[in-house]
């Protein structure tokens, strides 16, 4: 069984909810996670959902204020929610100390540019090294998984998903970063981790993986109309014309009067959770 550090555990609605780090391969840095594992009968096996967070969090910002456990315990879903970035001495940061780029920030991408490409890996920390470790110590069923995040996490949680369609019955996004080759959050990151070749963007841009043939069935999307991000940097205008071309069924939600933070997030939390777990039945 792969080697995994309990951090902490928790009890929490009939369940456990546990802190975890490990050695990464994929980032070569210590990396730390939370999973939350509902209560279930001795020996079965649950379905999991893959929650991607956005600039500057950690694991523990949907933890400890995603309201989410409730709905997991209800309806007998495991969450796993990994860091955002690689961390620790001697790992490369922003020359300016910004929170979009660096740490906290690494946009869920294997980086090719130094001095990040030794370590931003984390495209193959969430889809291949973290499953693995996942699968090896808790009781989850790898054939029923669904992905979602918030923010850069929603462009996470839609490439991530538009690139493997076979294996995540659902995806969905809260505020998501849509086409991060058009926005000035990813015209800093993507060219920082991957160089100034935009067609290496599309790769990691949700808006031009759809435009060059990616398809889901149904994309969940909600969006509050006060997040103050919404016109400059998230542009969810962006992916209902590309879903339109594409005939995806996406349900884009604009929720009066929300923001981007955690109260917007914890609103909506169960919704997606609900929509995930009859994709995942």
């Amino acid at each position: 069984m792969a080697m995994i550090e309990t951090v902490s555990t928790n009890r929490s609605h009939g369940g456990v909810q546990g802190v975890y780090k490990h050695a990464s391969a994929a980032t070569g840095t210590e990396m730390t996670f939370s999973v939350y594992v509902p209560p279930h009968d001795e020996g079965a096996t649950l379905p999991v959902v893959w929650f991607l967070s956005g600039l500057s969090c950690t694991h523990a910002n949907v933890t400890e204020k995603g309201e989410f456990r409730a709905a997991c315990a209800e309806l007998g879903l495991i969450l796993v929610a990994p860091d955002t970035s690689p961390r620790g001495e001697g790992v490369p940061d922003d020359a300016a100390g910004a929170y979009d780029f660096g740490l906290g920030a690494g946009f869920y991408v294997d980086a090719i540019e130094t001095p990040f490409a030794a370590n931003y890996r984390m495209w193959s920390y969430v889809t291949e090294e973290l499953p693995a470790l996942v699968a090896a110590n808790f009781p989850v069923d790898m054939t029923r998984q669904s992905i979602m995040g918030h923010s850069m996490g929603g462009h996470g949680a839609l490439t991530i998903g538009l690139r493997h369609p076979d294996r995540f019955k659902a995806v969905s996004a809260l505020a998501p970063i849509v086409a991060p080759s058009q926005v000035p959050w990813g015209v800093k990151a993507l060219p920082g981790y991957l160089g100034d070749d935009r067609a290496t963007w599309r790769s990691h841009d949700a808006v031009a993986l759809i435009e060059d043939g990616a398809r889901l069935p149904a994309i969940l999307v909600d969006q509050g109309d006060a997040d103050q991000f919404l016109v400059e940097q998230l542009r969810p205008e962006l992916l209902k014309a590309a879903c339109d071309a594409a005939a995806i069924d996406l349900t884009l939600r604009m929720q009066p009067g929300y923001d981007h933070s955690y109260y917007f997030i914890s609103t909506f939390m169960a919704d997606h959770l609900r929509w995930h777990a009859q994709r995942l039945a």
